[in-house]
């Protein structure tokens, strides 16, 4: 019943909205996206657009896989961004090499380890010389609490990991990557790995 809400755009909005989502992306702009009105952002699996009225400005292009996602983001957010109904992809990529950040929230713990490397390619390819990809999934750690745990077992993601392991998996593509782990997102104890993952800024965009 659960993953049926979660399908709705609106369902999924109040879901978050229930578990604290907002003040978890005013932290994660703040701390680590730190987007202007002088960045462009392209957002992968951007749901309804949440992310939007956090960016402070910055011109926005969001991809999604599901049409109800992005009709609800564009019929609230359609004058300060762009949505496109499409998974990302090397022939989707609008203009490589002109995005300051990209933003996977809650998308890497849906991926296995080569769709996960394949969404890191196309961040790199997007991004600016010295632009960054900013992250954040659902982790297991060692001594995580019982509600955590259990909270993250939960997930709709199939492919939940330690934490270590999402930035072995970026570093594979980014080798200048950091990740914090943060429990102060949400309102239930959930464990969260960030990761901020910078494109060397000696490398030019694939043409």
């Amino acid at each position: 019943m659960l993953k049926n809400l979660l399908a709705i755009a609106g369902g999924y909005e109040l879901f978050g909205r229930a578990l604290g989502g907002p003040q978890g992306r005013v932290k994660f702009v703040r701390d680590y996206v730190k987007a202007t009105s002088a960045d462009r952002v392209m957002d992968i699996g951007c749901g309804p657009g949440m992310m939007v009225p956090f960016l402070n400005g910055a011109t926005y292009v969001g991809f999604d896989a599901s049409a109800e996602y992005i009709e609800s983001a564009r019929k609230r957010y359609g004058d300060r961004g762009t949505f496109v109904c499409d998974r990302v992809s090397s022939a989707t990529l609008d203009a490589p090499g002109s995005y300051d950040i990209v933003l996977a929230c809650g998308v890497i713990h849906h991926l296995d380890d080569d769709e996960a490397n394949t969404l890191f390619e196309i961040a790199k390819a997007a991004l600016k010389p010295g632009g960054r990809l900013c992250t954040f999934d659902g982790a297991y750690v060692q001594g995580q609490s019982r509600l955590a745990r259990l909270a993250i077992s939960r997930d709709r993601g199939q492919y939940v990991r330690r934490a270590e392991e999402y930035p072995r998996l970026a570093k594979s593509v980014f080798p200048n990557t950091r990740m914090d782990l943060r429990s102060d997102f949400l309102r239930i104890p959930y464990t969260l790995a960030v990761m901020t993952c910078v494109k060397d800024p000696s490398q030019k965009a694939r043409q």
